[in-house]
């Protein structure tokens, strides 16, 4: 038989998942595992926007809808925008469709031409650099440095930029490091990005997650000029616990979006009309759950930083912002635990699931091989029995 797609099979399979699966199977093996891995609210979606689903059905909206999305679901994202950042988007500059990877992957197909490069900072979410690879652009990973925040600097984007770079995706808040960039360090790197005529892929999923009063700054706010040249890319999963309804959105200029449509009118098409209405209601109607959730977030953050804290032999990265917190495993490397010898995070998070019994995501695959991460979108009471087998699984080896 003759080879399959070269391209397609360089695709890796996501760590999360893999960390996921693993944890799913010893579980249903009936061995007491806690997860850490995936990352999505154990809250329930709010009953309003559940209600707005299940009166879709009974409606019989179930049909076919455009492919951008239905105008409803368009118009309550463009009053979403506006009222929570003074965003001003037309209806014809929004694309919805189902989840933030499809509204990533054909942002960077309106984008990218073979070969061209995309400047992505790391610690980076797996997905990105898989998903440059699939429409045929070349990955330029920075790397950035725990004392900075991990944010990518004005000098960096500088260095790394050549003539065949195109873009520049940009996650604040960052999965996986819980991190967000101030107003003055966006305004520097918007204005390397103007410089250098780049579009700028900002990924702002978490942006309604934020902790400790900081300011978050969605990036296309900060000019006409940055607008212009900015795809923002947010949805539903997260901010309003809805991630196996599948709804996500970008919002750029009328140009960007007609290319993300005509793509989409031949591989997606439309998105489940049900979820569509569910989301209507979410971004147009009331907000108060979402900070119900925040402040659920911000304790739980606060508890699992200073128990890690304590415990000898690793440290944490006080996370400003989503539901995600990483875990320094500096001290460890070059160790051996329970007869493995630790070379980076995906050999601490096997023998960590192994023998102590809980998932975390090891971030080799998200260029960050010293770390793992922990989500706290998960009871009190399991975060506080994490802390207690790490420290358990630590002090044991």
């Amino acid at each position: 038989m003759k080879p399959l797609s070269t391209l397609a099979q360089s695709v890796r399979a996501s760590t999360t998942m893999a960390i996921d699966t693993q944890f799913k199977k010893m579980r249903a093996e009936g061995i007491d595992v806690i997860g850490f891995s995936v990352g999505e609210p154990d809250f329930p979606t709010p009953e309003r926007i559940k209600q707005a689903g299940i009166r879709a059905i009974e409606a019989d909206q179930t049909k076919y809808t455009p492919t951008p999305g239905t105008l409803a679901v368009r118009q309550a994202v463009c009053q979403r925008l506006e009222e929570d950042w003074g965003l001003h988007y037309t209806t014809d500059e929004v694309v919805v469709t189902g989840g933030g990877k499809p509204v990533l992957y054909t942002a960077l197909k309106a984008l990218v031409n073979p070969g061209d490069e995309v400047i992505l900072p790391a610690p980076y979410w797996v997905s990105y650099y898989e998903l440059i690879q699939m429409v045929g652009g070349t990955p330029v990973v920075v790397e950035t440095t725990e004392e900075n925040g991990f944010n990518l600097t004005p000098q960096q984007l500088r260095q790394a930029i050549t003539p065949k770079t195109k873009a520049l995706i940009l996650n604040s808040p960052s999965n996986p490091t819980g991190m967000i960039y101030s107003r003055q360090h966006l305004e520097d790197l918007a204005q390397v990005c103007l410089e250098a005529d780049l579009y700028v892929i900002a990924d702002e999923m978490y942006s309604k997650l934020i902790f400790d009063g900081k300011e978050f700054v969605s990036f296309p706010t900060l000019s006409e000029a940055v607008k212009a040249h900015t795809i923002l890319v947010n949805g539903a999963s997260k901010t309003y616990a809805m991630t196996g309804w599948r709804i996500g959105f970008a919002a750029a200029s009328r140009e960007i979006t007609q290319v993300m449509n005509n793509y989409l009118s031949h591989s997606l098409s439309g998105t489940c009309s049900i979820a569509q209405a569910a989301a209507a209601e979410a971004f147009g109607g009331p907000q108060e759950e979402i900070e119900a959730m925040r402040q659920a977030f911000e304790t739980r953050r606060n508890y699992l930083y200073d128990r890690m804290s304590r415990i000898p032999g690793v440290h944490p990265v006080r996370s400003e912002a989503t539901f995600y917190m990483l875990m320094n495993l500096s001290q460890l490397i070059g160790k051996t635990l329970y007869g493995v010898e630790i070379h980076d995070a995906d050999d601490f998070a096997n023998v960590f699931l192994k023998e102590g019994l809980v998932a975390v995501v090891p971030c080799t695959g998200f260029g960050a091989p010293h770390y793992v991460r922990w989500s706290f979108a998960v009871s009190m009471e399991n975060i506080k029995e994490g802390m207690d087998r790490l420290e358990k699984f630590l002090k044991n080896a």
